[in-house]
């Protein structure tokens, strides 16, 4: 993950994107990123999904030809092409959600984070409002959602004291019993 205290961004001839939510999310940001970019840039995409995308012209990477097992073997192959930006899908969906941020953190690129309403922010330091309110979205914490969630989470402890309590009650009353 290079680039995050930086705002500037390296020069770009090939970008991959790591299909990490819905197909339709991929299909739209093709041709956004081809407007920004140019229509000479090449797009990579790291996917579980069968079949390819619409507009898609670019190198498929299936984990699934990978597996657990060879997650180096598809680091190498990323590696080797030496993408300057990196596009993730942050929808929510528990999709490789494990593959997408770790090849986040060893791929040598600028990121770019990519919601489901298809608005994208860049990954760094000069970002850090945004990635904290992102964040801070997901887990809960912000609008209507954040009182429930801030109570569940200081009452966590004391929940977990009564119920550690309350086993060990029972299994202490079952061992009087039997003797």
């Amino acid at each position: 993950m290079r680039y995050f205290f930086r705002r500037h961004l390296p020069p770009c001839s090939r970008i991959l994107l790591i299909e990490s939510g819905s197909r339709h999310l991929i299909e739209g940001v093709i041709p956004a990123l081809r407007g920004l970019f140019g229509n000479q840039i090449e797009i990579d995409l790291v996917t579980c999904y069968p079949g390819v995308p619409q507009g898609f012209d670019g190198r498929l990477f299936r984990i699934v030809d990978y597996g657990p097992a060879r997650r180096n073997q598809v680091l190498a192959d990323l590696s080797s092409r030496e993408y300057p930006v990196t596009g993730m899908i942050c929808s929510g969906e528990p999709i490789m959600t494990k593959w997408k941020w770790w090849l986040g953190a060893h791929l040598k690129s600028k990121i770019f984070i990519l919601n489901e309403n298809g608005d994208f922010f860049w990954l760094d330091w000069g970002h850090r409002r945004n990635i904290t309110g992102f964040i801070a979205y997901r887990a809960g914490l912000t609008g209507a959602a954040a009182v429930p969630t801030l109570v569940r989470f200081l009452l966590f402890p004391l929940t977990l004291a009564y119920l550690i309590l309350y086993a060990g009650t029972v299994h202490l009353r079952r061992k009087v019993r039997q003797l």
